[in-house]
């Protein structure tokens, strides 16, 4: 496995490649302190299997910067591993292709679970940030209809995705659940990237009907 690290804290990086080096025996490591670095190092013809990338390092473009990345490897999971734990910087990460947000505040384990979802073809969205005033930190997993889409959601991912089925709106999803608008938009960019569709109808199509209590 190769992996591209981009972040301009050489602490940071040593600290994430030693934590890495747990999720494969072997593996390669390119390292970039800054993303006019880590673009030209991904644009190089080493083939990268995970790129992490840092927020608003020297040169950040903005998250189109995702998109660039991945036009550069595009076999790799682009992933954001930032110190923001902000709805709007999850969301626009999201949408603008990375295949998952993982916040630098994150434990060791959480960390090394959330890689084993993306490889899986999940997308991971922090808990931390997904989580309304209020709310349980740990939520009981409810099996699926289809044990793919157990992989490839979280639980509150699958009450989003049933309600979608069921023609309710953000608005109406959102009172439901008890969570903010914004946060309901989060779980539909993650659902979409994880189902691989492009919209609501394909959605609700793309698996049997799920069960939840």
């Amino acid at each position: 496995m190769k992996i591209l690290i981009g972040d301009d804290h050489v602490l940071f990086r040593e600290g994430l490649r030693r934590l890495l080096e747990q999720l494969k025996d072997g593996a390669e490591f390119g390292e970039a302190s800054n993303f006019d670095e880590l673009l030209a190092m991904a644009g190089a013809e080493n083939r990268y299997d995970l790129v992490l990338t840092d927020l608003r390092m020297p040169g950040w473009p903005g998250f189109n910067g995702i998109g660039a990345l991945q036009s550069k490897q595009p076999t790799a999971k682009v992933v954001v591993v930032s110190a923001s734990e902000a709805h709007a910087d999850v969301r626009d990460a999201l949408e603008n292709g990375a295949a998952g947000y993982i916040p630098k505040s994150s434990s060791v384990k959480i960390m090394l679970s959330a890689l084993d979802l993306i490889f899986s073809g999940g997308v991971y969205v922090p808990p931390t940030v997904l989580r309304e005033p209020g709310e349980a930190e740990v939520r009981p997993v409810v099996p699926p209809a289809d044990p793919q889409l157990e992989q490839l959601l979280t639980h509150r991912q699958r009450e989003v995705l049933d309600r979608l089925r069921e023609g309710k709106s953000n608005k109406q999803i959102a009172h439901e659940l008890g969570l903010s608008e914004g946060t309901v938009k989060i779980h539909m960019t993650a659902i979409f990237k994880s189902l691989g569709v492009r919209n609501r109808t394909q959605a609700a199509m793309a698996f049997p009907q799920t069960h939840t209590p």
